[in-house]
């Protein structure tokens, strides 16, 4: 082995790639512009579906641990009995079971009045919560107002309120439903069961500790109360969920694809820059070869200056991606360190390896070129 293959050998391939890129530093820097810019636009594209899929989680809430239960009006069940409530407690491992009787009439507080639903439950405080005052585990007298018909009324706890004429001292202002709800509250009044009209429900609402356990009752439920005869429908928010889920993955998916279009466009780039590279060194390389460098070396070297152009492109653009996960979650979520979830490092490290492995795959022919050129025809030029 003479002196100058032992040279290279000795020499780590990345600092002959560095001395080599040195040379001409607008042509590489442009080349790593074009990578930052792919591995930016595949990263913050992944977390920007990431963070809304967060956003849209918490508008929704729990509401994937609730089902509804009520009539199936089409084979003639108009309400819900005793003795269906009883048999989908029976079902229920797990969670709350709320009957319900509704009605929409006239709740009026001195001279103001408003048309509204009423809403009537025995343990509401299963499903709601109180911004003001406090909701009883078992209502059985007094009245809860929805943050919609307080604000409407200007209803605090301890006034009284007329229910279709009938006098209620209000136990608490329920606080807002933000996203969906089976039985909205905003703009309703809870009373007591036995004050609204009826003997039956128009619909028992389950609230389950999880998605699973809403979704083993209500496979329970329709074998408890559709066995013979198809008594009532079920329906599952978690469905809602589920399609959301869905959705936001395949638009994540859309958007990495566009973004990974701006790492081809640097790959074309790099293309360019090493083939002029190799074609300003094209006496270099043939002295090389002349001197018996093996083409291998050749080729390692030119797909380690492509490798270093990746590397420090992704690593730059990581960087960057980083912060722009942290700006778009503290301004869409107020929360920055949503940005460092799991699945948002996953994209990063999906966007840094694909800006390294499209570096080196446009290294490839210009290395191959290179290192098959013959020493005589290239010492001549």
């Amino acid at each position: 082995m003479n002196p100058l293959q032992e040279l290279l050998r000795r020499v780590p391939a990345l600092l002959m790639a560095r001395r080599n890129l040195s040379r001409n530093r607008i042509r590489s820097g442009l080349a790593i512009l074009g990578i930052i810019i792919g591995v930016l636009a595949i990263a913050s594209l992944g977390m920007f579906g990431t963070t809304l899929r967060t956003g849209a989680d918490q508008q929704l809430g729990d509401i994937g641990n609730e089902i509804s239960i009520s009539p199936n009006l089409q084979e003639g069940v108009e309400e819900l009995t005793d003795r269906d409530v009883d048999e989908i407690r029976r079902a229920v491992s797990d969670g709350a079971v709320v009957p319900i009787r509704s009605d929409a009439v006239l709740v009026s507080r001195g001279d103001q009045q408003t048309v509204t639903t009423i809403y009537g439950m025995e343990n509401p405080g299963a499903i709601y919560e109180a911004s003001d005052g406090r909701v009883p585990d078992r209502l059985r007298q007094g009245a809860l107002v929805g943050s919609g018909t307080a604000e409407l009324l200007d209803i605090e706890p301890g006034n009284t309120i007329a229910v279709d004429g009938r006098t209620y001292r209000v136990s608490a202002v329920l606080a807002e439903q933000q996203g969906i709800s089976l039985v909205n509250p905003n703009s309703a009044v809870v009373l007591p069961m036995e004050d609204v009209n009826g003997t039956g429900y128009s619909q028992v609402v389950v609230s389950a500790e999880s998605g699973q356990a809403a979704n083993e009752s209500a496979v329970a439920i329709r074998e408890e109360l559709n066995e013979r005869e198809e008594r009532v429908t079920v329906f599952e928010l978690q469905s809602i969920t589920a399609g959301i889920d869905q959705f936001f993955g395949i638009l994540n998916t859309f958007l990495i694809g566009i973004g990974s279009i701006s790492l081809v466009v640097a790959g074309v780039s790099i293309l360019n820059v090493m083939l002029m590279s190799t074609i300003e060194r094209r006496q270099e390389i043939g002295v090389l070869r002349a001197v018996g460098v093996q083409r291998g070396d050749i080729i390692r070297m030119i797909l380690a200056e492509a490798g270093l152009l990746g590397t420090a492109g992704g690593i730059v653009g990581a960087l960057f991606a980083l912060g722009a996960g942290v700006a778009l979650n503290s301004f869409v979520l107020n929360d920055p360190m949503a940005t460092f979830q799991p699945i948002n490092f996953f994209y990063v490290a999906l966007a840094v390896g694909f800006g390294i492995a499209t570096s080196i795959l446009s290294g490839l022919y210009p290395a191959w070129k290179a290192a098959n050129e013959r020493p005589v025809e290239a010492l001549r030029k």
